[in-house]
């Protein structure tokens, strides 16, 4: 699949799973500036962070060990964000995991008909994004913007 052990960095910089009871959070995003940022946002906002830098790397860590959530980007190296939503929304053991596809691209009708349980474009608004992932994480099912 992406060949070899994946690799996944916690808000540490260290490869693997920080033992914590907070929620995990994975970000599949190849841009420095907003991995920076998420790492700020969301241990503030009581999550724990991870990222990964291309969607195989993150496909594989999602199956050894689910996140809560993912937030991907559509533009990322080697498997697409659509893509790993639509195999993580197709594989049993990620299924209920959310997806948060947080773009650059106007492609929300392309981002839900994947599977993603919400879409957000950037710039990332720090408010409407912490808010965002308190829904996914408190749901179990899809949420759209301006769904109430």
């Amino acid at each position: 699949m992406g060949g070899g052990e994946p690799v996944v960095l916690s808000s540490s910089g260290y490869p693997g799973v920080m033992p914590t009871s907070l929620p995990r959070v994975l970000v599949v995003d190849k841009d420095a500036h907003v991995c920076r940022l998420l790492d700020t946002i969301l241990p503030a906002a009581g999550y724990q962070a991870q990222f990964a830098l291309d969607g195989y790397l993150a496909l594989d860590g999602a199956r050894l060990d689910p996140p809560a959530i993912v937030v991907t980007e559509i533009l990322v190296p080697r498997l697409d964000g659509l893509a790993l939503c639509r195999l993580l929304k197709g594989d049993e053991s990620t299924r209920s995991t959310k997806v948060l596809v947080l773009s650059v691209l106007d492609a929300e009708s392309r981002a839900l008909a994947a599977g993603a349980d919400r879409f957000m474009r950037k710039p990332i608004e720090r408010t409407i994004l912490v808010e965002a992932l308190r829904m996914l994480a408190a749901s179990s099912a899809p949420w759209k913007e301006g769904a109430e």
